[in-house]
């Protein structure tokens, strides 16, 4: 990784590109800090403290800590990465936009316009909730048209910038401008959080001795979560294809050896956050209109829905929850891997162009075959999913070890690094090409 940013700063254009980029990210962080007009962030800040719900907590950890301080980024860029969940789904269950998105280059810039609108709308909605539902709370200076106006007017708009800074770092910048945005934001938490854990078992430890065992520990169980986590996202299992080779006039063409890579973790971090949304959206709903708090039946449901109590030695009945999570994890780790990856299309597709799979008869048989590989694929990425996700619950639930970065935060930071450092090395191959052609 060194060698390769190393090589990166001796070409210019590349150069230029990860300035661009860096001095993008410090708008950015610059932008975190603005406070929104008309609210009383000291207010929200207290009422966010006194919460501690998890969907908050990775809410603010992947806005970079903006909604907690109610910035002008608030909202950040989770509009525009639930457009393009939305759009994912709809280009599956609407034809047109199907036949849009296979339109090559034209189509992918029309669906990208109509995420851009469908970001904005989102941004508008969100705002609107959030003015009403502070206003209520007495959490903005005034609970007036003005006021409200001013919060959902800078929410979307925070909002809109952010995607436009995105995609300005995915033309001029280096990766996509989008996943570093969101990455910058977690990374920003992750001193913080250091530090609550220094303070919490190293600093407070009865004598020297616990504080480097707990230290080592820390150390221990963030380097195998990483190396864990790389090689999830680095696995992948090859199915060889051959092509036959055809007369095209007087020449041979055809009879190449190629690959279909099956990542292991093909859907990602989505099944995770799918999983987290469905359950953590009642749990917000309740702490925003100031319920769950209570000894009833639907308290301790809001509870079980909770990462907060889960694997907690004292109330082990509420780890129910995390049971109906990993289920959740892994069905829609198959449910976001069907829409996403068609093995009748790549079958027919490869019959098309005369390629087969060695062993396997084309069309339908190469379908069932990609189909029972990609089974066993998706399952053993779910459950290594499913193991990042649990290893911080299990901590924060026995060892109270709360934190806003886990599982999901880490899978994310190393999936942007590595693809970003992709890009950066196949830019240098193009120039390198480029140059040679050129002497």
């Amino acid at each position: 990784m060194l060698e390769t940013l190393r090589n990166a700063f001796k070409i210019k254009d590349i150069r230029n590109r990860i300035f661009y980029t860096l001095v993008m990210l410090v708008i950015i962080r610059i932008g975190s800090q603005l406070p929104l007009p008309g609210v009383n962030a000291e207010v929200i800040a207290n009422w966010f403290a006194n919460q501690g719900t998890d969907a908050l907590n990775f809410f603010d950890a992947i806005t970079g800590g903006s909604f907690e301080q109610m910035s002008v980024f608030a909202l950040n860029i989770t509009p525009y990465i639930t457009s393009s969940i939305i759009m994912q789904l709809l280009t599956i269950a609407i034809p047109k936009l199907e036949e849009m998105q296979k339109d090559g280059e034209d189509g992918r810039k029309k669906i990208a316009e109509i995420t851009r609108y469908v970001t904005v709308a989102l941004a508008l909605i969100q705002s609107i909730a959030m003015a009403v539902a502070f206003g209520r709370g007495n959490y903005l200076d005034k609970f007036d048209a003005p006021h409200v106006i001013m919060m959902v007017t800078g929410l979307t708009a925070g909002s809109a910038v952010l995607m436009w800074i995105g995609e300005r770092i995915t033309e001029h910048g280096v990766g996509n401008g989008i996943s570093i945005v969101l990455v910058i934001n977690i990374i920003s938490r992750i001193p913080e959080d250091l530090m609550t854990l220094y303070t919490q078992f190293i600093a407070n430890a009865p004598n020297v001795g616990n504080a480097i065992i707990a230290a080592a520990v820390i150390l221990a169980v963030i380097l195998v979560t990483v190396v864990f986590v790389i090689i999830l996202q680095d696995g992948e299992r090859r199915i060889p294809v051959q092509y036959s080779k055809k007369i095209q006039g007087r020449r041979q063409v055809g009879g190449q050896s190629s690959h279909i890579p099956l990542k292991v973790n093909t859907a990602g971090v989505i099944p995770i956050i799918f999983a987290q949304s469905i359950m953590q959206f009642p749990v917000i709903i309740a702490a925003i209109m100031g319920k769950g708090n209570g000894t009833g039946i639907g308290s301790k449901i809001l509870h079980g829905l909770s990462q907060s109590y889960w694997c907690d030695p004292e109330n082990p009945v509420y780890s129910i929850g995390l049971v109906v999570y990993i289920v959740l994890v892994i069905a829609f780790a198959y449910f976001y891997t069907s829409i996403t990856f068609n093995p009748l299309e790549i079958a027919n597709n490869m019959k098309r162009q005369g390629g087969f799979i060695p062993g396997i008869r084309p069309g339908k048989p190469t379908s069932e075959y990609l189909t029972k590989i990609l089974n066993y694929i998706v399952f053993i990425g779910a459950v290594g999913l499913t193991v990042v996700a649990v290893i911080p619950i299990f901590f924060n639930g026995v060892f109270s070890a709360n934190v806003s970065f886990g599982g999901t935060s880490i899978i994310i930071i190393v999936g942007v690094v590595i693809e970003t450092l992709k890009q950066i090395e196949s830019q240098m191959l193009v120039r390198y090409y480029k140059g040679f052609l050129n002497d």
